[in-house]
């Protein structure tokens, strides 16, 4: 039986984890058997930069914490090696940057489970994340695919103006 100050501290440690699931605005699961220690970290690099906490933690902890915020769901994908992404701010990511890893590792790292926004995503779904551009290069998107046509308005609006001052000449 582990001793009262054994417990104290992993019920603390639960405590955090909770409090940081609360403040979540996504989390993803992996499993990150077979990474070595060079690719490790520079994928912690990456996801500190991107201001993402990422961390291995024991199963039995964050389960209770993910019960904690009302999550039964994990239960089923919390064996084996575990390791958790959290992100307040930009909701996919930690699924970008998890997945682009994934798939260079041929199958050492793979994404179990995560949420976005207290939303449940299966593995699937989190692969589906991973694949959407980030909110910077969809604005791009956007601003690109309006400027073709006000161009051409534009072009088209001179073109009339020309041709109506070659008439008046």
């Amino acid at each position: 039986m582990p001793s009262e100050k054994v417990l104290q501290a992993k019920q603390a440690k639960v405590d955090a984890l909770t409090e940081q699931l609360k403040k979540a605005s996504a989390c993803v699961l992996v499993d990150y058997k077979g990474i070595n220690v060079a690719d490790d970290t520079k994928l912690r690099k990456e996801l500190r930069e991107a201001g993402v906490t990422y961390s291995v933690q024991k199963n039995t902890l964050i389960r209770l914490a993910m019960h904690n915020i009302g999550f039964e769901q994990f239960d089923s994908v919390l064996e084996g090696t575990t390791a958790i992404a959290i992100s307040e701010g930009d909701q996919t990511v930690a699924a970008r940057i998890l997945g682009e890893y994934a798939e260079k590792s041929n199958g050492k790292f793979s994404l179990k489970a995560g949420f976005v926004d207290g939303e449940f995503f299966d593995a699937a779904q989190v692969v589906a994340l991973s694949k959407i551009p980030s909110k910077e290069v969809l604005l791009a998107q956007l601003v690109g695919s309006l400027q073709g046509p006000i161009q051409k308005l534009a072009a088209t609006l001179q073109a009339l103006v020309d041709k109506k001052n070659e008439e008046a000449a």
